[in-house]
């Protein structure tokens, strides 16, 4: 059964299937609106830096085949086929968009989806409306996407400025290219064409499709001596066309058959599907032809004015969701969350949220109410359960997020932003004589999940030798090895450190080498 996915929603691809050879098909409609749908293959910048991998008319695969563009079938408006292990490095992300070719604008859609077909099963499936926008007239409909393994998430975002506007706000560039004036077709001649080795065999019924390599321009007739007027030449479009790539009028089908490398000619068979065949459910006996190439001999309708506040915000755009723990940017953190595994975060650092999100008050225990009238240290937690995305921040620190898989880390209690409630946690003191309560207080942390911690300003990771110091204010966070003791600066004027209108209290760190101390530039 498919996954249904929301706006927003992320997951490992290795979490809807263990395959890497994936279908992927669009289905949008609207009365009376044209579509081009596209893929953007983009690099870690998020910019086509490689014009080769904009898949779409004029363009149907990538220069290794690892993307290639279908054509409409089984219901989809479009589809492709994505080989995920073949892709080079480079590409990071891959973009799937809808544009109208045209008058009119997303508003007026009717309910589509963007799906994922795995060995011949529909693994996920992202659904969306015209509800969902208003004057736009694209969609960045969902990404497949790099962070240490390829994922996917359902974007839905709208794009006012068309085809050309996203083109360039990816980084490409629309080209101006005088048409070739073509041979007159002869009089019951019809095009040759060829199936393709990745699709069904062909059938009597279906019409033959129509992608592969170009062929080479038939040469022009010898014009009589004096010949009719030709027809005018159509205005020059405004095509992308990336370098050392033909341009494809409409109905010229081009030839050649497609056989990715290791397969024997002629055929293909992805993981899980009948030999000779790629069948999604409910795919037809053949593909059908693809549908007019990108520009369509039609001048594209020029930027609208509010398109500009669409590119500005775009790199501002939601980041996509790494695992539980996402840094949106250095100041923000996002937490997925499903209902059994909650989360603990500092009260009020909530900025936003989606989804059904729960919010309670939870105390840090008699000990660390303890703790917090002796030494000012203790803090207010509240429990984040629910389904859905909580956005934490506070004051604008640095956030880190640190990942643990069954180890331990100290933290000062200033420094903690939020933490997976599966880790242990534990209050520590620090002896030292002479100091309020009777030492300096730290927490524990141990187990398997992850802490965020916070900073003021860029920190600085010191490792620890046999005489490291650190200002008591100023310490976030050590490992579990090095071993920390407060003194009282006997030897150094209190001058040397900020504000200080008492005594100066610091922590002393001894341990074997590979441990640290994270301190943060600034005075709490």
């Amino acid at each position: 059964m498919a996954r249904e996915f929301q706006r927003g929603h992320k997951a490992k691809i290795s979490d809807l299937t263990a395959g890497t050879d994936l279908y992927v098909g669009v289905q949008i409609s609207g009365p009376g609106l044209t579509f081009d749908i596209s893929c953007f293959g983009l690099d870690a910048d998020e910019r086509l830096s490689d014009d080769r991998y904009f898949i779409f008319f004029n363009q149907p695969k990538s220069p290794e085949d690892s993307i290639q563009l279908l054509g409409a079938q089984s219901g989809d408006t479009e589809s492709f086929r994505v080989t995920l292990d073949q892709i080079p490095s480079q590409i990071q992300k891959l973009s799937f968009t809808a544009t109208i070719d045209g008058d009119g604008q997303m508003s007026q859609i009717a309910p589509g989806y963007l799906r994922i077909v795995a060995g011949g099963e529909e693994v996920a499936r992202y659904s969306f409306d015209g509800s969902e926008f208003s004057t736009e007239r694209a969609v960045m409909v969902g990404d497949l996407y790099l962070k240490d393994v390829w994922r996917f998430a359902a974007v839905g975002q709208g794009f006012d400025g068309g085809l050309e506007a996203l083109l360039r706000n990816f980084g490409g560039e629309v080209a101006e290219e005088e048409p070739t004036p073509e041979a007159a077709p002869q009089p019951g001649v019809p095009a040759q064409s060829q199936a393709p080795a990745f699709a069904p065999p062909p059938q009597p019924a279906a019409p033959a499709p129509s992608f592969g390599a170009p062929p080479a321009p038939a040469p022009a007739p010898t014009a009589p001596a004096a010949p009719a007027p030709a027809p005018a030449a159509p205005t020059s479009p405004q095509t992308f066309t990336p370098p050392g790539q033909t341009f494809t009028p409409p109905g010229a089908p081009p030839a050649g058959q497609y056989a990715p490398p290791g397969a024997p000619a002629g055929q293909f068979s992805p993981p899980g599907a009948v030999p000779g065949q790629f069948a999604p459910p409910g795919a037809p006996g053949a593909f059908p032809g693809q549908a007019q190439p990108f520009g369509g001999g039609t001048q594209l309708a020029p930027v609208p004015p509010e398109a500009n506040v669409r590119v500005v915000l775009t790199k501002y755009a939601e980041a996509p969701v790494g695992d539980r723990w996402t840094e949106q940017n250095a100041n923000l953190v996002r937490a997925t969350l499903t209902k059994d595994a909650p989360i603990l975060a500092k009260q009020g650092s909530m900025v936003a949220y989606q989804g059904d999100i729960d919010f309670a008050h939870k105390g840090s225990g008699l000990l660390g109410k303890l703790t917090g009238a002796l030494t000012g240290q203790g803090m207010s937690l509240m429990r984040c359960t629910g389904n859905g995305e909580v956005f934490l921040a506070d004051e604008a620190s640095r956030v880190f997020v640190i990942r643990l898989q069954g180890e331990q880390l100290y933290t000062s209690a200033q420094g903690v932003l939020a933490f997976d409630e599966t880790l242990e946690t534990e209050v520590r003191r620090i002896e030292g004589a002479g100091l309020p309560g009777g030492g300096f207080f730290s927490m524990l942390f141990s187990g398997t999940g992850a802490v965020v911690v916070k900073t003021r300003g860029v920190p600085v990771v010191l490792p620890v030798g046999a005489a490291t110091y650190v200002d008591g204010n100023a310490v976030i966070a050590w490992s579990a090895g090095a071993q920390a003791v407060t003194t009282t600066s006997l030897r150094l004027r209190r001058s040397g450190y900020a504000r200080q209108t008492t005594e100066a209290v610091n922590l002393q760190f001894r341990g074997a080498p590979g441990n640290f101390v994270v301190v943060q530039p600034f005075e709490v």
